[in-house]
């Protein structure tokens, strides 16, 4: 079968904007596949418009993404198991702390920047303990996020942009997603064991989708001006997290 070329296109769709290499084929049909480290590849006949194309991509966002997701699941390696220990390291923007595991009548979560303190009422209660470890680590990604976003968000009131809702969801594919249309971004709660510099290159990133919703030559000039070490940042990112190459912005 001849190929003809290829070229990585971006839509716009409700629940994200999907990348994906559309490659021109001797084909009647269009045709979907999601490669198992989740690359979205469409084939098409040489003369059926890139419109029709991305609005074929639009359609099948549902299955694209449940379907990547759960491949980029497959492929990832499962970190070993948490036993919640007294010497086990608890990572936090940047820092790996130590978690120290106490018995008391009042259970609570603190850290003293070089400890994380879990007092619970039985030790060996291991759902208890993974339940307030849990709780505590929410509540620190939705500070630390919601602070992040409220700090860049202030370079972009210029641009009449409303402030977006915030949410965070683990994610097995991406590190943040935005939706422009309804005013959202979300954001990998795996975050949150990044350097506080890392996690502001991604938000700014989905920022940035808000004015420049694909990743064009624009995007990236806005990104530039908008935070000129950005790359610098990325790369940090990656490199902190190549275990789970997955996680990376293309």
């Amino acid at each position: 079968m001849r190929i003809f070329d290829s070229e990585v296109r971006h839509v716009v769709c409700q629940r994200e904007v999907l990348e994906y290499r559309l490659i021109r084929k001797n084909v009647k049909n269009i045709n979907l596949r999601i490669k198992s480290d989740g690359q979205i590849l469409v084939s098409a006949g040489q003369h059926v418009p890139v419109k029709y194309v991305d609005d074929f991509v639009c359609r099948k966002q549902e299955y694209i993404c449940r379907n990547r997701d759960k491949r980029m699941a497959q492929v990832d390696k499962p970190a070993a198991a948490k036993r919640y220990v007294s010497g086990e390291g608890v990572d936090i923007l940047g820092k790996s702390l130590r978690l120290k595991v106490m018995e008391g009548d009042k259970e609570e979560v603190w850290t003293d920047g070089v400890f994380v303190f879990l007092r619970v009422k039985e030790k060996e209660d291991w759902e208890r303990k993974e339940k307030l470890l849990d709780e505590w680590m929410k509540k620190i990604q939705q500070k630390t996020f919601g602070e992040i976003s409220e700090e860049v968000y202030q370079r972009f009131k210029k641009y009449d942009i409303q402030y977006p809702k915030l949410k965070i969801r683990d994610m097995s594919s991406r590190w943040g997603t935005c939706q422009p249309q309804k005013g959202i971004i979300t954001l990998n709660s795996k975050l949150i064991e990044a350097p506080k510099y890392c996690i502001e290159y991604v938000v700014l990133h989905e920022y940035v989708h808000f004015i420049c919703p694909d990743h064009s030559e624009k995007f990236y000039r806005f990104m530039t001006m908008m935070m000129p070490d950005w790359e610098e940042r990325k790369k940090e990112l990656e490199n902190l997290y190549q275990r789970i190459s997955f996680l990376q912005y293309r």
